[in-house]
């Protein structure tokens, strides 16, 4: 870690050999396909430009990182067990479907299947859990969980390759030890693994997976990765948006779905996580899918269980032995990982939290039911937004989490256009996993593997495609 450091102080007052060592970074990057569409062209492949990453690895301690990879099973069956109860959903969603027009009709398309009676009895889900590595005041680092995504999680894809990159920055520096800690993953075969057994156990070849995309397809060539792996396994895959749905689709009399008169296995949604995903045609669209035989990842009951609303939920006392009675050691494994997490539903319990929130805003998260970065509250921000809430059941759309002091390295970070500096930086570990549930047997049940994303200390919310992230690889300390 120190070398790193060292290094990177020696580089910063050498411009020369930065630019000529940054240069090789990015060359490389695009030597091994780790690129994305620009913001300029987001539908042309005729221009793309390196994926954002670090110059070289952040250190993470160890501990921290064999922690997040060893609790990710148990939070895939506590998604699918969240999934399959009715009653908690319905419970823990009550006063936010009230307050959060896109929850509700989240939900309400989640009734409308629950009523129809399910038609398919293969689940899935694609993961990914989001956690930091905060730093107590007497020193010692402690892994804190920020989120679940339950509904397309990304981070892997083009960025399979960067330890490729990242070990060759080091030995280029001489730190040939440091080098041999940067690990290789499989992440995009073993993610596409699940959607092949679910693929597998629908049990019709000529039957396709479907990839449910946006019209602004920036992130195509990662998709792409995805799909290749299945096509290595003669999978048929086919890309379609919202309104293709719409237009085309249709469900027979077995409530089996066509698109273009071909039968659909997989619907693999990589949109409409987001309020402006939507028009009235396309919530139509989502709930023929939602109502149709194919297997969904996720399904909606799997995208309503990873809400900021069933987080927070979760953290309160009690809650977890509903989902692992006889299992203390697996409950206290999760329960390590949460942070301080406070509802604001209307009561007395939420007064408190408003309160607390109000008096001390720097301590805090205010978070929204909401995926894809870029929209939490932080600082003086969440005063005005419970200032103007508080009195009424609005407020309940938004949970409060503890904010996170996380510890910081140095690094130099590189992004299109972005001038080439020293940057105190703080990193996100992603850890991914799959699981499919064919009736009630787990089939498949696994970690995927693990994603370092980076940012500056000074950017409060992260996102790639925001700007404001890059990608990383842990080098373990």
């Amino acid at each position: 870690m120190m070398a790193t450091k060292a290094i990177l102080q020696q580089l910063i007052k050498n411009p020369d050999k930065l630019n000529d060592l940054v240069n090789e970074a990015k060359e490389l990057a695009f030597q091994l396909g780790i690129v994305l569409r620009t913001l300029e062209t987001p539908n042309s492949s005729e221009v793309v430009t390196y994926l954002p990453f670090t110059l070289f690895p952040s250190p993470v301690p160890k501990a921290a990182l064999l922690q997040a990879l060893a609790v990710q099973t148990h939070f895939n069956t506590l998604v699918d067990k969240i999934s399959q109860d009715p009653d908690f959903l319905g419970e823990a969603l009550d006063r936010t479907i009230q307050a959060d027009d896109f929850t509700a009709k989240l939900f309400g398309i989640y009734k409308t299947v629950q009523q129809e009676g399910r038609t398919q009895s293969i689940v899935m889900g694609l993961i990914r859990s989001d956690y930091m590595v905060d730093q107590r005041e007497d020193g010692t680092p402690s892994l804190r969980q920020i989120e679940i995504n339950t509904i397309a999680a990304g981070g892997f894809g083009v960025s399979d390759q960067l330890p490729v990159v990242h070990r060759h920055m080091l030995k280029s520096v001489g730190l040939l030890e440091e080098s041999k800690r940067i690990q290789d993953q499989s992440r995009t075969r073993e993610m596409t693994a699940a959607l092949a057994k679910a693929w597998e156990l629908y049990g019709q070849q000529r039957a396709v997976i479907l990839f449910l995309v946006e019209d602004m397809q920036i992130s195509k060539l990662t998709h792409r990765y995805i799909e290749k792996e299945l096509w290595k396994r003669n999978i048929p895959v086919i890309r379609r948006k919202f309104d293709d749905v719409s237009r085309k689709g249709s469900l027979d009399g077995d409530k089996r779905l066509f698109i273009d008169g071909v039968e659909v296995a997989v619907v693999y949604y990589r949109y409409g996580y987001m309020p402006d995903n939507y028009t009235e045609q396309s919530w139509d669209a989502r709930l023929l899918m939602e109502r149709s035989l194919a297997v969904k990842c996720p399904d909606i009951s799997t995208h309503l269980a990873g809400t900021k609303k069933i987080q927070q939920v979760l953290a309160k006392p009690g809650v977890l032995e509903k989902f692992f009675p006889e299992q203390p050691e697996v409950m206290e494994q999760i329960r390590a990982t949460f942070a301080g997490l406070y509802t604001l539903d209307m009561g007395p319990e939420g007064d408190q939290t408003v309160a607390k929130a109000l008096t001390s805003p720097e301590k805090f998260v205010l978070k929204p039911q909401r995926e894809g970065g870029g929209n939490n509250y932080f600082g003086e921000d969440i005063v005005q937004v419970l200032q103007a809430v508080k009195g009424d059941k609005r407020r309940a759309a938004y949970i409060l989490m503890d904010r996170i002091q996380p510890r910081t390295e140095q690094n130099i970070l590189l992004r299109k256009d972005l001038p080439l500096k020293l940057t105190s930086v703080c990193c996100e570990i992603g850890v991914l996993g799959a699981y499919v549930r064919h009736g009630g047997e787990m089939v498949l049940n696994e970690v995927t593997g693990h994603i370092l994303r980076t940012k500056s200390i000074k950017n409060n919310d992260a996102g790639i495609i925001g700007g404001v992230t890059v990608f990383d690889n842990p080098l373990i300390i």
